[in-house]
């Protein structure tokens, strides 16, 4: 530590005064997305420094001081817009994308929006329960860990409570109800250490320095997202810089050590930026485990820039893990290991796709993907029998191997018909192949007589089907104040032959500059999670897969919202939501199961056959929000949750789902300094304090145990118990350094999460080594920390 703190004290020496930066990027109509041309942008406080966007929409401002900047944006006939407090540095030239609305009379005033846009969704046509976010809050949010999934679950509505994994419980929902989307290409999870059907993960294969800023959203979905009931999370990558070469070198104790690279591409506009990551985190000793987890990753995004046939670019990311528990290396508190075992961890994922964009005549484009989507994973497990005497033996426990491949075709037409009216449709196709092999020994009997149960293959899952989703949508200015979006969503999948038509709704009302009321609706579809829907169960000798004709989970979501602009750069908004869900998946026999709890744990259940679509649920919530967006050189973000998840087994009792925590409570904060002889250096301090009801689980049956020898739940009380409140704070402190004479950008942070080394519960467990039951908690108190170098 004293090391760092020299090496600190070092910089600041020959880092006094700053340089300055270029703000540079394009200007497109909202609702066309094509590039306005002679838009005047001019640096608020400095009017010399300005600009006028050329025949492609582009700016370039340059020599702008270094640190917190805004930009204005004015043309005949829109509507004025800002950029606030862009952090301008030495190292990196900042690229924006700013998106400027037609008015609706041509004869009102121009009203300048003060910079407010972040509050409104990237996409148009989401005018309920959508929140964009931006990179910068990646990694400047205390506790993030470069990772989206993290950032959101400081959202309203969003619950994580889990150290260990960033699954995202939206409004109650089972994290496989989310839809991860990149670039408009629906992709399995994109985590490291992810397992099948899941979508979370230990860490993020995400690289947060390509992203662009997107949306996440939580409820009645517009028309275009489909096979989702939970959340979605529509990201975008960014493009490279098309004029000059860029590089990043960086260290982190979560992302690893990471290479970024950018630059121009061709003579036709284009650009690249490709990232490299390796992880370290083990090493540190901040995984939560004794063991050491291994990750790589690699990213990237080229753009051909346009020609006759329009404009082309590339997109992927390819990520790989792997860990190896060794019993004898553990200790016996690991929450994810046991001394009398050895396992083997593997997984990997993968994303490529294809993007074209044609514009057709001045106001229309077609946008088409095709892409390609991998994620694997395989788990070896040995178990010592006899542990611990002369008689000890070492055989293959568990033995499971997943693989799932997709691919993707999708097309999208978007068209402004005029000032008042935008329609879009597309059309997205998915092939989905399974792959899911799993040979156990738990809980089968010993029928050859060797003394140990029999090794049996339980699971040879192969199977694949389509599905296509038609949808249109169309946004409508009734009147200045009055916005109307409506589409209607098809899903067909091949397997059952369903085919669901979904319509769609939303209206917001500005009732004055101020506030704003809006109301949406939505019905949405999805399949059942395919390690359920492709289980297979013995049926007169032969193995049937008796889940592939359940229907599609349907659910009904209604949300009413008001927002409200506090005073300036502060936003209040309320939402109160209730989603009803039905044909959820059930055994045919009276029990507790329900596929809605699915998505709990790690994997999912190997046991539950010949289900059916009678299933059903409701989520009903409040949510709360106050923020202030930086500015002043502070920020602030409080958000509560008060909502209630239940569900219905076949045996029809209502029971608290276990995503059912009750309440979620946020509240972060953050100032930055300004230090240096010349002010244009910086030192931050941000925090985070969390606090949310425990999760629901269901009871071990400790006499049933006992006799089995492994662990029995009680079913007949399915998730009747509730863990502990969860509860963190996390502190981060930062300071940046903007080079004197070259380009070139210092940042240094660490952070402490858990700063009260609080104990949140992991689980509570059979443990067949002393036939009881113990509780394993959660990561205490662990420092993250990280350098980054920009030239």
């Amino acid at each position: 530590m004293k090391r760092i703190f020299l090496i600190i004290i070092s910089l600041f020496g020959w880092i006094t005064y700053a340089q300055t930066g270029t703000v540079k990027g394009k200007i497109i109509d909202k609702q066309s997305e094509k590039p306005i041309i002679g838009v005047a942008i001019v640096l608020i406080g400095d009017e010399k420094k300005n600009a006028i966007s050329d025949a492609e929409g582009n700016f370039k401002l340059t020599n702008i001081p270094v640190g917190r900047q805004s930009l204005s944006f004015s043309f005949e006939g829109y509507e004025n817009t800002s950029v606030s407090d862009l952090d301008v540095t030495t190292g990196k030239d900042n690229l924006l994308t700013v998106s400027m609305m037609e008015k609706f009379n041509t004869l009102d005033e121009i009203v300048v929006t003060s910079g407010l846009s972040k509050a409104k969704p990237i996409n148009k046509m989401a005018l309920v329960s959508t929140k964009q976010f931006t990179t910068e809050e990646v990694n400047r949010y205390a506790g993030g860990r470069s990772d989206v999934a993290r950032l959101v679950s400081n959202f309203a509505g969003v619950s994580t409570g889990d150290d260990s994994r960033n699954d995202i419980v939206v409004r109650g929902n089972s994290p496989s109800g989310m839809l991860w989307r990149i670039e408009g290409m629906p992709v399995p999870s994109p985590n490291h250490f992810s397992t099948l059907g899941t979508t979370g993960g230990p860490i993020s294969a995400l690289n947060p320095n390509l992203l662009a800023n997107s949306d996440f959203l939580t409820s009645a979905f517009p028309a275009e997202y489909g096979n989702a009931i939970g959340g979605v999370f529509d990201l975008s990558f960014r493009k490279g810089n098309p004029d000059d070469y860029e590089y990043m070198i960086s260290a982190g104790a979560y992302p690893g050590v990471e290479f970024m690279a950018e630059g121009p591409l061709g003579k036709k506009g284009g650009s690249f930026v490709a990232s490299a990551r390796y992880g370290f985190v083990g090493v540190l000793g901040l995984a939560g485990t004794d063991a050491q987890p291994n990750y790589r990753d690699i990213s990237f995004n080229v753009d051909l820039g346009k020609s006759k046939m329009g404009n082309f670019s590339l997109f992927g990311i390819y990520g790989t893990s792997d860990i190896d528990f060794l019993g004898d290396k553990i200790d016996k508190e690991d929450p994810f290991a046991a001394q009398d075992e050895d396992a083997y961890v593997k997984s990997g994922f993968a994303s490529f796709g294809l993007k074209h964009n044609l514009e057709i005549g001045t106001k229309s484009y077609l946008k088409t993907i095709v892409g390609f989507s991998n994620s694997s994973n395989s788990y070896e497990n040995f178990r010592y029998y006899n542990f611990n005497t002369p008689a000890v033996n070492r055989l293959p426990f568990t033995d499971i191997s997943n693989n799932e491949n997709r691919v993707t075709f999708s097309t999208l037409f978007n068209s402004k018909i005029n000032k008042k009216t935008t329609f879009r449709a597309g059309l997205l196709f998915e092939n989905y192949t399974l792959d899911a092999k799993m040979a156990t020994r738990d809980r089968q009997q010993d029928n050859n007589g060797d003394g140990y149960p029999d090794f049996v293959q339980l699971i040879n899952n192969n199977g694949n089907y389509n599905i296509i989703q038609p949808f249109a949508q169309g946004q409508f200015r009734l009147t200045e104040k009055l916005t109307f979006n409506a589409g209607i969503h098809g899903q067909y999948f091949s397997i059952n032959k369903e085919f669901a038509f979904e319509p769609r709704a939303a209206l917001a009302y500005a009732v004055n500059q101020r506030n704003t009321i809006s109301f949406g609706y939505g019905l949405h579809h999805q399949s059942v999670a395919a390690p359920i829907l492709f289980l297979n169960e013995w049926v007169n000798g032969n193995q049937v897969q008796t889940n592939k004709n359940l229907d599609l989970v349907q659910s009904q979501h209604y949300v009413l919202g008001y927002d409200v602009r506090l005073a300036r750069k502060w936003r209040g908004k309320v939402e109160i939501y209730y989603q009803d869900i039905s044909k959820a998946g059930v055994q045919s026999l009276p029990s507790s199961y329900s596929t809605l709890t699915e998505g709990a744990d790690f994997g999912y259940s190997i046991d539950k056959t010949s289900l059916v679509s009678k299933g059903s649920g409701y989520n009903q919530g409040i949510e709360f929000t106050v923020e202030k967006f930086f500015s002043e050189g502070y920020y602030a973000l409080f958000t509560t949750s008060l909502f209630e998840s239940k569900y219905k087994g076949s045996d029809g009792i209502e029971r608290n789902s276990p995503f059912n925590n009750g309440y979620v409570v946020n509240l972060l904060g953050g100032k930055e300094f300004r230090i240096g002889k010349a002010k244009k250096n910086v030192f931050s301090i941000d925090t985070k304090f969390t606090t949310a009801g425990g999760r629901y689980y269901t009871p071990v049956d400790l006499a049933a145990s006992k006799n089995a020898g492994y662990e029995i739940r009680d079913d007949a009380n399915a998730f009747s118990k509730q863990y502990d409140p969860y509860l963190r704070l996390d502190v981060k402190f930062g300071i940046k350094f903007n080079s004197k004479r070259k380009k070139r950008f210092h940042q240094f942070y660490i952070d402490f999460q858990n700063v009260t080394n609080h104990t949140n519960i992991f689980t509570k467990e059979y443990n067949r080594l002393t036939n009881s039951v113990n509780q394993k908690d959660q990561i205490g108190f662990s420092p993250d920390f990280g350098y980054k170098f920009q030239f």
